[in-house]
């Protein structure tokens, strides 16, 4: 597989999906990856470098142009931990780990976060807006309540499924109160 497919495939994914539900500045962007996936093998079995590194390239520009901060799922044997700029952390007063995530444990993406984002952290927990689910890793335990599925017309990156998600507040009142259309 081309990486520069993946890079192409993962920036058309997000671009739609964000010019769909029109995120503001600053809201959290989740992202779950599994290059194992991506390549056509089983999820966690396969941890590639490369792979994360073309998702990265077509993923990370296109959050930045839209002033949100990236969250970067780790796999299971980190507990799905999660790597944030320590400006998002400190925005959203979440409570930082101590960890260093890497392909074996972690995961190839979340190790390249650590690399490339300005000032890596990882934490815990989080409520992110939207995001994005790469090969089927479970990130609805990091959105906000209420998650909507959002369909696409693209629904894999490499041999990975493809997942997106927004949130909306909550409908609250009951049958006498109104609600924007």
């Amino acid at each position: 597989m081309h990486l520069a497919s993946l890079t192409s495939q993962t920036k058309g994914a997000v671009c739609k999906l964000l010019s769909m539900i029109e995120p503001k500045p600053r809201m959290i962007f989740v992202v779950g990856c599994s290059t194992s996936e991506i390549m056509g093998e089983k999820i966690g079995s396969a941890s590639n470098i490369d792979t994360a590194e073309a998702v990265m390239a077509g993923l990370l520009p296109i959050i930045h142009e839209y002033g949100l901060y990236l969250a970067v799922q780790c796999c299971e044997h980190l507990n799905r931990a999660l790597v944030v700029e320590r400006e998002c952390m400190n925005q959203y007063l979440l409570e930082e780990v101590t960890v260093i995530p890497h392909k074996d444990a972690g995961g190839a993406l979340a190790a390249v976060a650590m690399k490339q984002f300005q000032d890596p952290v990882v934490v815990e927990t989080i409520s992110a807006h939207s995001g994005m689910d790469i090969g089927d890793t479970i990130i609805g335990m990091h959105l906000k309540k209420v998650a909507v599925p959002v369909r696409l017309d693209i629904e894999s990156i490499g041999h990975a499924h493809l997942t997106f998600a927004r949130t909306r507040p909550k409908l609250i009142g009951g049958r006498r109160a109104k609600y924007p259309s």
